[in-house]
């Protein structure tokens, strides 16, 4: 007599950094939704389905677990830049375009409710440990550094004029693109995205170089 039980088998239990990996993923998920002071742990908990005494098995303290979400998330979003900067090498802004239109289609599938978890985090710095402000400057800075080689690269064949300052620009499009996601937030759509691209690509395509914008306003 078969006497097996029937039903759902039992649960696999992860490992050590399986169950670290899907929390800070769950994290990188929530907060870019909501902000990190008003997240308890009891809600990415909860998603991952992780009891709350085995938390600090993983992470000091909550701060801990902040920081160790932008570190991921850092990783997560370089690799994403590559891709797409890569994606069109004889024409590196279509790899720029094609990050903006990634990252369009992104906050429409959302319906507007996540943006950008750094610039999440930055609304909220002044009531923010001081720890947080190195990690997130750095990862500003490792944006910049991957957009100014982009434009360097599209400037060394012509696609964008000899005279711009590809560091000053690749800076200029991070502080403006977290506005345009900020804005879109607030408007619920994506027109202020739109709107900040065209007049990025607009300040620096040679005139017999197009790149098949502008973006529908």
């Amino acid at each position: 007599m078969n006497t097996a039980k029937r039903g759902r088998p039992p649960k696999q239990p992860r490992n050590f950094e399986d169950t670290k990996q899907a929390l800070l993923l769950a994290g990188m998920a929530i907060l870019t939704e909501r902000g990190f002071n008003t997240v308890g742990i009891d809600v990415i908990l909860k998603r991952v389905g992780v009891p709350k005494g085995s938390f600090y098995h993983y992470f000091k303290n909550k701060d801990d677990f902040g920081l160790q979400v932008i570190q991921y998330y850092d990783q997560y979003f370089c690799a994403k830049l590559r891709r797409c900067f890569n994606s069109e090498p004889e024409m590196p802004l279509m790899g720029l375009k094609r990050f903006v239109d990634e990252a369009v289609d992104g906050m429409q599938k959302y319906r507007f409710t996540r943006g950008c978890l750094i610039g999440n985090f930055g609304q909220e710095m002044p009531i923010l440990s001081e720890t947080f402000k190195q990690p997130l400057t750095d990862c500003l800075q490792h944006w910049t550094e991957l957009l100014a080689a982009n434009l360097r690269q599209a400037q060394s064949i012509g696609q964008i004029n000899n005279s711009i300052d590809c560091d000053a620009q690749a800076e200029y499009f991070w502080i403006g693109w977290e506005g345009a996601i900020l804005s879109a937030k607030v408007m619920q759509s994506a027109l202020p995205m739109h709107k900040f691209a065209n007049g990025f690509f607009a300040q620096l395509t040679s005139p017999n170089m197009p790149i098949n914008t502008p973006y529908k306003s």
